[in-house]
């Protein structure tokens, strides 16, 4: 298949630079690719691979062993004389719906029934070893997974320990993770597993605009005739990674480099100190790039934009690659600044360029002051030509210096804006209105863009900032589900902990159905080693494992709720349940009610952040229409069963249970209990109680305060087949006395 070529790339000197890095240096880690879709995102990745410097293999091992070091865990092994083989470097593709045993291997099923030998079947992370593993939309990827890849990049080694495979072979490799922030966001361990992340965003000028519709074009028109016109730009591209490769070998850092990166991280208040060793990686692998042997504090400066964003998050809705590039240069230059000497006839401040064009001349750098050497090395001499240019001298193009054939823009004329935004996007219905299928009270604002409520007389207001988020009591779905994976609720499947095996189930349990067949081999007349097998031997395993849920926030945001001791309480509680959501992987939706409607603040997503800033906006006051709400719960969750029939719903009704609007409550939750498909279930019962067919599980969260209580909320819960739990025992700091007295609590 012919791929789009590298350097005809239009713009993207950012990712460019961050893919070039990479291969000058791949123990750099990868990239993390965010941006809005449509972006060239997977084009630029895919066309990479044809740049990487050959790998040379021995022979016949399918585990691209390197003749001068074979591994000693290889399966394939020993190689007490291996051949040597060079073959080009692989780009593997990783797709989102793989199953586990396609990514890290598994039984050779072929050779176990008719051999009756115990051998591994190469997984993905085999095929990957010494190359790049490419995941387009690695936040949609399913988190067993995830957990591969991150036991696999934190070792460099991939472990098989199934169906009787006992094996340990090396994985070392780049990721490269695309992805489209709208869609979700990744686990915090996983994006630091990425060396650098680069943010991208569409081009805003005609011009650029304009280029790329008409190299798109030519391409698909020609695509042979298209790639062999560049194919002298690549091939100086693919030469300059070499030589960086080889320059790079033999650099050393510079001991106030190293004291320089260990300011820049501790500035920045970094997690960990991974970042402290990707950032000197990087820094060196932006010098070699460059053509020089030394790193200066200009490179440092070019590798902190890639390598520090997506490590000072400090909470679960702190998108990565979000922090204010303002205030991440601005650290930078002030951690830097008392370590490095002006530079050599050069009045100008510290470059920021995207470092990807050509070296620039002498005496453009900054350089590092001379000091003592290190006591932990006899000299550190600067090596000759430290007074060669930084890596930040303007924002040429990561591709090299040569010019595009005829019919491209010339250097320098692709302007594109930089990254922009915290990369989050809208999830959800952004304007405030409901998803299809939400129903009348789903849609209550006004198209005028007022609020529920408004021109009432009720005084009105925000819910302002909540508490710092607590851990909220568990709350799960009765009974077992089959939904996406996730760390809520029981479910049944293909993964999870095996607890059987049968022949209902599907996939194959190879020791059960070994021993299921055992009894019937001298009947069947066996006389090799392997087994005789029939269909009827086959077993599968039975698995119980996580699944994740869709958690549908009812709030009340009323003027009955509105005290500012309440309101605050509730605000926390809502939040620590959202960061609950997110840290068991489900998807979330937000609906409220006051005046004399209900709004669907967020549509049911996976970008749970986004459900935190619209938290911190609503507006309150008004009256309390709880039916309204109901309703639009209603046709939340006919829509989102539509779209997802497996994923279970748990409904979170936050309300003091005094409706002063609309018909009666109880009312709407009978008609929502049953369009769910039957009785409600609650998520805690009392002991002895009947058991209770499945349908909607829900909670509802009574709000109620003062010395005399109505119990409004726990007859609504009847109404509903819901739990009842007050604020206090849900966990709410300062909140005692704040809820339900009584009532089932989940």
């Amino acid at each position: 298949m012919v791929t789009f070529p590298f350097s005809a790339l239009v713009g993207l000197d950012e990712l460019r630079l961050a893919l070039l890095l990479n291969a000058v240096s791949p123990a750099v880690g990868g990239v993390l690719v965010r941006g809005e879709k449509g972006t060239a995102k997977s084009t630029a990745v895919r066309a990479l691979a044809s740049l990487l410097p050959a790998v040379t293999v021995v022979a016949g091992c399918r585990f691209s062993c390197d003749p001068q070091a074979p591994a000693p865990q290889c399966p394939d092994g020993p190689h007490p004389s291996p051949t040597a083989l060079t073959r080009p470097a692989r780009l593997v593709e990783l797709p989102v719906g793989a199953s586990e045993d396609r990514v890290t291997g598994a039984l050779d099923l072929d050779r176990a029934l008719a051999e009756g030998v115990t051998a591994l079947r190469p997984g993905l992370l085999a095929a990957a070893h010494r190359g790049v593993l490419y995941v387009d939309e690695v936040n949609l990827l399913a988190d067993h997974l995830v957990d591969v890849l991150l036991d696999a990049a934190a070792l460099g080694v991939a472990q098989v320990e199934r169906d009787g495979v006992s094996v340990r072979h090396p994985a070392r490799f780049w990721l490269v993770g695309t992805m489209n922030p709208e869609e979700g966001e990744l686990r915090p361990q996983l994006v630091d597993r990425f060396g650098l992340t680069v943010t991208v965003a569409a081009s805003r000028d005609p011009a650029v605009r304009a280029q790329v519709i008409r190299r798109r074009l030519a391409f698909d028109a020609d695509p042979v005739g298209f790639t062999a016109a560049w194919e002298g730009h690549e091939a100086q591209l693919a030469a300059r990674i070499a030589d960086a490769r080889d320059r790079l070998a033999g650099m050393v850092l510079a001991d106030a480099a190293v004291d320089a990166v260990a300011a820049v991280c501790a500035a920045c208040d970094v997690d960990g100190m991974r970042a402290d060793v990707v950032l000197a990686r990087t820094a060196m692998a932006v010098a070699a790039w460059e053509g020089r042997e030394e790193v200066l504090a200009d490179d440092i400066r070019v590798a902190a934009r890639f390598v520090l964003p997506h490590r000072r998050r400090r909470g679960p809705f702190d998108a990565p690659g979000a922090a204010d590039d303002t205030g991440l240069t601005q650290t930078v230059d002030d951690a830097l600044r008392d370590r490095i000497s002006p530079p050599d006839g050069d009045d100008d401040g510290p470059g920021g360029g995207g470092g990807g064009g050509a070296p620039g001349p002498p005496g453009g750098g900054q350089r590092w002051p001379t000091q003592t050497p290190h006591p932990d090395q006899p000299s550190s001499t600067e090596p000759a030509g430290a007074g060669s240019a930084g890596a930040g001298g303007g924002q040429s193009s990561a591709g090299g210096a040569a010019s595009p054939p005829a019919g491209g823009l010339p250097a320098g004329a692709h302007p594109d804006r930089g990254p922009t935004g915290d990369g989050t996007g809208n999830a959800g219905n952004g304007d405030g209105s409901a998803p299809a299928g939400a129903g009348a009270a789903g849609r209550q604002v006004a198209r005028s863009g007022r609020e529920p409520g408004s021109g009432q007389g009720a005084a009105t207001g925000t819910v302002g900032a909540a508490g710092a988020p607590f851990r909220p009591r568990l709350l799960q779905v009765a009974g077992v589900g089959a939904g996406a994976a996730g760390r809520r609720s029981a479910a049944g499947g293909p993964r999870g902990a095996v607890t059987g095996a049968g022949a209902d189930a599907p996939g194959l349990h190879v020791t059960a159905t070994l021993r299921a067949a055992a009894p019937h081999q001298r009947l069947r007349g066996r006389t090799g080693p392997g087994l005789v097998l029939t269909p009827a031997d086959r077993r599968g395993p039975h698995r119980r494992g996580r699944e994740g849920n869709l958690v549908l926030f009812v709030v009340d945001a009323s003027g009955s709720m509105a005290a500012r001791t309440r309101l605050r309480h509730v605000a926390t509680a809502v939040m620590s349940l959202l960061v609950d959501a997110y840290q068991r992987r489900d998807r979330i939706g937000m609906i409220t009610f006051r005046g004399v409607g209900a709004q669907v603040v967020l549509a049911p997503t996976s970008s749970v952040e986004v459900g935190a800033r619209r938290l911190a906006g609503l507006a309150t006051g008004g009256r309390t229409p709880i039916a309204a709400g109901l309703d639009a719960a209603a046709g939340v969750l006919r829509a989102e069963a539509r779209r997802d029939p497996h994923r279970r719903p748990l409904l979170v009704l936050v309300t003091d249970g005094r409706a002063t609007a609309g018909p009666d409550p109880r009312g709407a939750a009978r008609a929502l209990v049953r369009g769910a498909g039957g009785v409600a279930t609650r998520t805690g019962r009392p002991a002895g109680a009947a058991p209770r067919r499945a349908g909607l599980t829900s909670v509802v969260v009574d709000c109620e305060t003062g010395p005399v209580r109505l119990g409004l909320a726990g007859r609504l819960a009847v109404a509903l087949g819901a739990s009842v739990v007050g604020l206090d025992a849900l966990g709410v700091p300062g909140a005692v006395g704040v809820g339900a007295a009584t009532g089932w609590v989940a």
